[in-house]
């Protein structure tokens, strides 16, 4: 019975929303990338320390995907404390990407991720969209999988204490 009492509680810590399994996408130590941009060049995400940083990851066939864009780019247009980067996680040909921008018209950098080599620490997402948001030391602090909004993402911020 006590190994059975024992078992209980270590599956109700590791799965508690307390527990760190209740959200895999939170990193101990801040996150280094460097992901080339479509328009060319490239981001490293360190150069964005001190501001809130939203990684979305999407792709163009992604319907839910496409619905947040207008609300991530009046975020990242309004918000001086915050930068948007979609990562755009599809495997296509250039001129799809092309027709998404000129659809979209997004404002935001849109990053290129390997499909067959996803970059660490979070990997492939297991849903599209998926959302991760960076706090201003570049530690991953939420995740958000499925689509998001930006009342969602501003209420995690602000009320989350500056480091």
């Amino acid at each position: 019975m006590r190994v059975f009492t024992l078992c209980l509680v270590f599956l109700a810590c590791v799965w508690s929303p307390a527990g760190r399994a209740s959200d895999p996408y939170k990193t101990d130590a801040p996150v280094a990338l460097v992901l080339p941009r479509l328009d060319g060049g490239e981001i490293a995400i360190e150069g964005l320390r001190g501001q809130w940083v939203v990684l979305n990851y999407w792709a163009t066939w992604c319907a839910p995907c496409r619905e947040e864009i207008p609300e991530l780019m009046t975020l990242h247009g309004q918000r001086e404390d915050i930068t948007v980067l979609g990562l755009a996680y599809e495997e296509v040909e250039e001129g799809v990407f092309d027709d998404f921008l000129r659809e979209f018209q997004p404002n935001y950098p849109i990053l290129l991720v390997d499909v067959f080599s996803p970059p660490e620490p979070f990997g492939a997402p297991k849903v599209l969209p998926t959302t991760v948001l960076l706090d201003p030391r570049g530690h991953a602090v939420k995740g958000f999988v499925g689509p998001v909004t930006r009342a969602q993402l501003e209420a995690f911020i602000d009320r989350v204490p500056s480091p």
